[in-house]
């Protein structure tokens, strides 16, 4: 029977690429309007991982069951058209002009819907990136290090307005990031993955109102993901 509380599950999730093996027994689920990160060191699989929620890719092993209607993505590059507007870019994914003005609105590019990509900051443009995502009203949204090419500043900013829109807009997100801190200010639970062929190493359930960096808990659970992301297992 369908788990209706369930927006995916993995099972022994694997995936080799010929005699390059990526991901090993991969387990997690998530549950409906929840939060989690995936960390690990860089190269250890955790776009894969995410191609293999998506449906983009197929497992070499194990299985995923997906219980969600839509999905919505945010890429590590923005990958807007350069030669459409940023509404027009909206409206490719969409024919709802209205819906459009409003997620550009809850964006903050409510007075940019005529800009060109090429006239936005690199913050404006993932901005576009995550309002795309969004357009379609999607139960879960798929974050690959969206914000690793930022300044500090902007990244915290973009990270208060996902978790804002998260609640109004009430979707599940799964973030993969290797930057502790990312994981931490946006996600209940964080799964910890090994080095090339990942596996999970532990799962913290955070479960934390807070998300002040000076929060005690806060830098203590920080320093204990990095031992463990450092150390790949």
């Amino acid at each position: 029977m369908e788990n209706v509380d369930l927006l995916f599950k993995t099972w022994q999730l694997s995936k080799s690429y010929r005699e390059l093996q990526v991901l090993d027994s991969i387990s997690i689920e998530m549950v409906r309007k929840d939060s989690i990160a995936v960390v690990g060191p860089s190269g250890c699989g955790k776009t894969t991982l995410l191609r293999l929620i998506s449906g983009l890719e197929a497992p070499t092993q194990g299985c995923v069951e997906r219980y969600y209607d839509k999905l919505g993505y945010v890429f590590q590059e923005d990958r807007l058209i350069p030669w459409r507007t940023v509404v027009e870019n909206l409206l490719f994914v969409t024919t709802d002009k209205g819906k459009v003005e409003k997620i550009l609105k809850m964006v903050g590019l409510a007075d940019f819907s005529n800009y060109y990509p090429s006239h936005l900051s690199g913050g404006m443009r993932q901005r576009v990136n995550l309002a795309r995502a969004l357009v379609k009203s999607p139960d879960l949204v798929l974050l690959d290090e969206p914000f690793q090419s930022l300044d500090l500043g902007t990244k915290i900013e973009l990270i208060g307005d996902v978790n804002r829109l998260k609640d109004t807009l009430q979707f599940g997100c799964v973030l993969v990031t290797h930057d502790i801190r990312e994981a931490v200010s946006m996600s209940r639970l964080i799964y910890v993955l090994s080095n090339r062929p990942a596996r999970v190493l532990k799962k913290f359930d955070l479960g934390l109102k807070s998300r002040d960096f000076f929060d005690p808990v806060f830098l203590e659970i920080e320093k204990e993901l990095s031992s463990l992301s450092n150390t790949g297992g």
